[in-house]
């Protein structure tokens, strides 16, 4: 079954996140998924505040930019909220926006290393590893969190092109696609993602292949959950709904995709 959720687009005043999140949650959405775009909402307080706001809903962060964030604050806050909300959360990292990079004094000459030395570094102190690491872009001296959450969430990067596909593949525990990947961008991009294993291993590896996809919220459940299913017949586990156009306001859309569109998929 595929695991179907919503998105938060940060175009969106930050106000509206609880009562988004807490239409979602009544009506059955399994996740929720903020995005952590400069210069809106921030994903680690947006993600807090619809975990807050709800009881059963999973929230993931798609993504966090590693150019703006230090890799220990970024692992102190998603043990600080995996702990407050065991189970329900799901953070992702990635290169961020390179131009919003450059603004923010934040651009680096090879963005590949700095994302696998963060990811590998980040990864390390969810486990609660203690890390001496001297890399080119990453630097930490006896770094260890004292409050490590157990099991740490997991952990996804987003990716677009082959190398960074094969990147989340190696080092991570899934691998987040955008709205423009479409599903056969999903077919094509599934094998740098699992290395040469077989496709039928990727539920066993505990791996998920979340694809945030663009939805005219007024078309109906019957094609929107025709949609979800071309995405998972591509290999996506994960199939998070942006609503785009004219359509309903959010809330009544959360409400559609988890009455009828969820069910839809039998």
């Amino acid at each position: 079954m595929t695991t179907l959720g919503v998105v938060f687009p940060p175009d969106l005043p930050p106000e509206r996140l609880r009562t988004v999140a807490q239409a979602a949650d009544s009506s059955g959405v399994d996740q929720l998924w903020v995005w952590e775009d400069c210069f809106k909402e921030a994903g680690v307080s947006a993600a807090a505040i619809a975990l807050g706001a709800t009881d059963r809903l999973t929230v993931g962060i798609g993504l966090m930019p590693a150019p703006l964030r230090n890799v220990a604050l970024t692992a102190m806050e998603i043990a600080t909220v995996e702990r407050t909300f065991p189970g329900r959360f799901i953070p992702g990292v990635g290169h961020g926006v390179l131009s919003w990079m450059d603004q923010v004094g934040g651009l680096v000459s090879s963005p590949m290393t700095l994302l696998r030395e963060y990811t590998v570094a980040l990864r390390a102190l969810l486990h609660g590893e203690r890390l001496d690491v001297r890399g080119r872009y990453v630097s930490l001296t006896d770094v260890a969190l004292d409050w490590p959450p157990s099991p740490p969430p997991p952990l996804v990067v987003g990716a677009v092109k082959p190398r960074t596909v094969a990147l989340a593949g190696e080092l991570a525990d899934g691998v987040i696609f955008t709205g423009d990947t479409g599903p056969d961008g999903v077919a094509e991009a599934l094998p740098h993602f699992l290395g040469g294993r077989d496709q039928a291993t990727l539920a066993d590896l505990g791996s998920v292949l979340t694809v945030f996809a663009d939805v005219d919220g007024r078309s109906g459940a019957a094609a929107i959950a025709a949609k979800v299913a071309e995405y998972a017949d591509a290999g996506a586990t994960h199939v998070i709904l942006h609503s785009v156009g004219d359509g309903p306001d959010l809330e009544d859309f959360a409400r559609m995709v988890g009455q009828d569109v969820s069910p839809s998929l039998g």
